[in-house]
């Protein structure tokens, strides 16, 4: 495979993305709206709660995710958070835009705000 061909879904692994699964595995499980009552919530709850050095490298993968998967149709994109990367609920655009911003702006300021 070339750098020009896009990634296949089965290309993402969890061995890559360790803090990013840990993450997703540890905030977007299937009491997440429960217990946090969305997506930007549950991101905010955990920059609250990780260190710098977890928040930093949940930051740059997801990044890395992000950056991989922009040429994947949005159902390609379901089936790697919630296959590999072990994510228990499916995120929309919006809900992906407001993650990355949090976590853009938690790695520039140290902190959700």
């Amino acid at each position: 495979m070339t750098a020009s061909h896009p990634q296949k879904p089965s290309d993402f692994s969890s061995a890559d993305y360790p803090a990013l699964r840990s993450f997703l595995r540890g905030y977007f499980h299937e009491d997440m709206k429960d217990e946090y009552g969305s997506a930007e919530e549950a991101v905010r709850e955990f920059c609250a709660e990780a260190g710098p050095e977890e928040r930093a490298a949940v930051a740059r993968e997801w990044s890395r995710f992000i950056n991989q998967a922009k040429n994947k149709s949005l159902d390609e994109i379901h089936r790697i958070l919630t296959g590999p990367l072990g994510s228990s609920r499916l995120l929309t655009i919006e809900e992906m835009k407001i993650i990355t911003n949090i976590l853009e702006q938690t790695s520039r300021n140290r902190g959700p705000d």
